[in-house]
């Protein structure tokens, strides 16, 4: 078991309002408790921490794609040229980025 601030962020608290973290060398632990709010146990804690990972890594080709798709101002620029000359350089740049990160999260297709 671990406790870690994402599992805390999950469980409402926030990080140096509600909870201060430390490590000496030996593991993270609660340095300072601030919230009103009872301290939650280390296994509710590392629970929370599990389900933030499982919605996290949901959404990485979401960011994964984020990080590939053209700026705005390239895409603002094919969606120009392309309503001009009735071409589908836009939707093309997007498809295969969309291609390239499925939403199964299977990780890049080359």
């Amino acid at each position: 078991m671990a406790i870690t601030a994402n599992g805390l962020i999950k469980l409402g608290f926030v990080p140096e309002i509600d909870f201060s973290l430390q490590d000496d060398g030996d593991g993270v632990y609660i340095a300072n408790w601030i919230s009103s709010e009872a301290q939650p146990s280390e296994s509710a804690i590392t629970t929370a921490d599990g389900e933030w990972n499982t919605a996290n890594d949901a959404q990485l080709y979401a960011r994964n794609r984020a990080a590939e798709y053209p700026s705005n101002g390239d895409q603002w620029d094919m969606i120009y040229k392309d309503n001009l000359n009735s071409t589908t350089t836009h939707k093309d740049a997007v498809e295969a980025v969309k291609t390239k990160w499925p939403k199964d999260n299977s990780g890049p297709v080359e």
